[in-house]
């Protein structure tokens, strides 16, 4: 996984410095919010949903090895190869070696975050193939030579004005107006329709596999997906070893939240299961498929503290919630999965010394474990990462030291409502005037962000003791 997300604080200070993209991303969450709440309100039995697809979930995580071994029998018997990797150099080689057999030349490969974790264009790419992104949202980010911002929807953080004139740089098509989103769509459409046609081998993802049957459950919007899955005489399905569920009608309900969390409808426009490789009675489909399934340490979060965290859906919700994300937009963790499900699920991936300011990205406010379908704890995961930061001394020296101080502090407690006493004191004086609180030391990432009210005079003790004495008088 390619990964800047040890450099967490830098990417925010930067993405904090543009004035336009914070306003788009401000914007973005109160419209995904509302369309997050629009589809929970319309669902009378969201509860019981979210209840049941998590207890679903936990037991096949707690069971794995005899799901993936009866998915495994399924969907041989279907016609599929199965492959298994380690990691993602494994992951990757074992596509490419794919794709070598088959001389494919030209891949059209569908929207799939397991191939961003390992980098998969990239390495084919690499090898000399032609990969082209059929998701709109991914293909618009390939185009501008960028990774994707959101799991749901990869190209929120541009504008439509950069689109148009990202499509008017990179698509020969002479002078045309593209003043439309309409009319960038159906030239998008356009161009990506020979693609589906030319391609040699088509990857998507899978959003579950269904245990009882072999079959492969995906979830689209626009449809390239089953371009991409059924015009291509080979197909790849790149999943993870936790996408797997025991039954069809544990698919569904999945599903039944999936699309209401992530983008308020009842259902996603396009649902599309997968049995295997084309039979003799039907008519289209393609000849040969293969399914690779990575682990990536995802085997060995199971039976630990952060097992809950295999029950993500993917379905965005966290992050659209969460105000960390909304102020500094996916880029800034600097890793594929971002926001609050990004931020415990990163360290675990890359390692915790590699993303150990992530789980600090977090104000304890809640509202991702609210709002997440698979009711996953998430502040509990990201208080654990940090516990685990402060037992391995990951964060720099003068955050450990600062802390030790204030609970040294906090342990005397004379000592600490006699320096907090004076310090309101002197901060009332000072606050007379305007604009004195942008420069308190030790507090600038705070106030350079934020209007300081100045303190009143007193503290809350010394105000509560003015208050008891005069009760008592």
């Amino acid at each position: 996984m390619h990964s800047n997300s040890a450099t967490f604080a830098d990417n925010t200070r930067q993405a904090l410095l543009d004035a336009d993209k914070l306003k788009r991303r401000d914007n973005f969450g109160l419209y995904m919010q509302s369309k997050h709440q629009e589809g929970v309100d319309g669902f009378s039995d969201y509860q019981q949903a979210r209840q049941h697809v998590k207890a679903v979930r936990e037991h096949t995580l707690n069971n794995l090895a005899y799901y993936l071994d009866q998915y495994e029998r399924q969907a041989k018997d279907n016609g599929n190869h199965l492959h298994w990797a380690r990691n993602a150099e494994e992951f990757n080689q074992t596509v490419l070696d794919i794709c070598r057999k088959r001389d494919v030349q030209r891949v059209a490969k569908g929207k799939s975050m397991v191939t961003e974790e390992t980098d998969l264009r990239g390495s084919l790419e690499q090898a000399g193939l032609e990969v082209t992104e059929t998701d709109l949202g991914e293909y618009i980010i390939q185009q501008a030579g960028e990774t994707p911002s959101h799991i749901v929807g990869p190209a929120m953080h541009k504008s439509v004005e950069e689109i148009r004139q990202l499509f008017l740089d990179k698509h020969h098509l002479g002078e045309r107006d593209l003043s439309e989103p309409s009319a960038m769509v159906s030239e998008a459409r356009g161009v990506l329709r020979q693609h589906f046609l030319n391609a040699d081998l088509g990857i998507i993802g899978a959003n579950a596999l269904i245990a009882e049957n072999g079959y492969s459950m995906l979830v689209t919007n626009e449809g390239n997906g089953d371009l991409s899955a059924c015009l291509p005489k080979t197909l790849i399905v790149c999943t993870t070893i936790d996408r797997l569920l025991p039954r069809f009608e544990d698919a569904t309900a999945a599903l039944r939240l999936l699309a209401r969390t992530a983008i308020g409808q009842a259902t996603s426009t396009y649902v599309s299961f997968y049995s295997g490789p084309r039979r003799e009675q039907d008519v289209d489909g393609p000849v040969e498929v293969h399914i690779v399934l990575l682990d990536n340490h995802r085997s060995e979060m199971l039976g630990t503290a952060y097992q809950d965290m295999l029950r993500c859906i993917r379905c965005g919700s966290c992050l659209t919630q969460c105000p960390i994300y909304n102020s500094t937009g996916g880029h800034a963790y600097g890793g594929v999965y971002t926001g609050p499900m990004g931020s415990v699920l990163t360290p675990l991936l890359e390692g915790l010394e590699n993303a150990h300011e992530l789980p600090n990205a977090c104000t304890a406010c809640g509202r991702c474990a609210e709002a997440c379908p698979a009711d996953i704890p998430l502040p509990d995961l990201l208080r654990n990462l940090r516990h685990e930061e402060k037992i391995r001394k990951l964060s720099p020296p003068r955050w450990r030291w600062g802390l030790a101080a204030h609970a040294w502090l906090a342990r005397q407690p004379r000592l600490y409502q006699s320096l907090t006493s004076v310090s309101m004191k002197l901060m009332h004086m000072l606050g007379r005037r305007a604009g004195v609180f942008r420069r308190l030391p030790l507090a600038s990432g705070w106030i350079s962000q934020r209007d300081f009210p100045a303190p009143q005079g007193g503290t809350f003790m010394s105000r509560h003791r003015a208050m008891q004495k005069k009760n008592h008088d």
